[in-house]
């Protein structure tokens, strides 16, 4: 199976034979991946009814909930590794979500796209909505209910008291970048983030 480029980014960063949750899981592929090739145990979370009966076409064991109000059903520190990939955007309580992921896992993947890129801002100040890959919807058809740039999402993490491992930015193709590069929140179109609670 092959994953999308950002998909194989965060199974990169995951152990194999880790506990992983993976939050807005969508048809599952990630975690079938996981499941097949790293002797990962894992389960996903999906409110889109056709989403989650494609994860369980798949053989994914998923739940069905809301990830804005639903998970104080999950333990403390019951996953090794709880994932969130591309999905923050789109939470009408994202810094609750990420304080709750803090709480189940030990590790935790978010990946998300830039609403800071270049471009967009370019097609912002031509009176535009951005789109591109990372964001293909029209304003008026999109899930992304926050737009944020990078740093304004670090900013939260420190916030929150998540300190970040690793950064990996990707470039609108989703080639990694040097992340040590100041401009990454003008030139990245999205990034994958390897956290940990404080």
């Amino acid at each position: 199976m092959t994953l999308r480029p950002d998909l194989a980014l965060v199974a990169g960063l995951i152990l194999p034979g880790s506990r992983v949750l993976d939050l807005g899981c969508s048809s599952g592929e990630l975690l079938a991946h996981l499941i097949a090739d790293d002797g990962c145990r894992g389960t996903g979370v999906e409110i889109d009814p056709d989403s989650v009966l494609a994860a369980i076409a798949a053989g994914v064991p998923v739940i069905e909930l809301d990830l804005d109000t639903e998970l104080d059903d999950f333990a403390d520190h019951s996953y090794d590794v709880v994932v969130l990939s591309r999905t923050v955007q789109t939470l009408h309580r994202p810094a609750d979500v990420l304080q709750q992921m803090g709480r189940i896992g030990e590790h935790l993947i978010v990946s998300v796209p830039n609403f800071g890129y270049w471009r967009h801002r370019l097609r912002l100040l031509r009176g535009r909505m951005p789109m591109s890959r990372e964001i293909p919807h029209a304003w008026y058809d999109t899930p992304n209910l926050r737009h944020t740039t990078l740093v304004e999402l670090e900013q939260l993490f420190e916030r929150l008291g998540l300190v970040i491992e690793k950064r990996i930015v990707l470039s609108p193709s989703g080639r990694p970048l040097r992340s040590g590069d100041r401009l990454y929140n003008v030139v990245a179109g999205s990034a994958v983030y390897a956290l940990r609670a404080a």
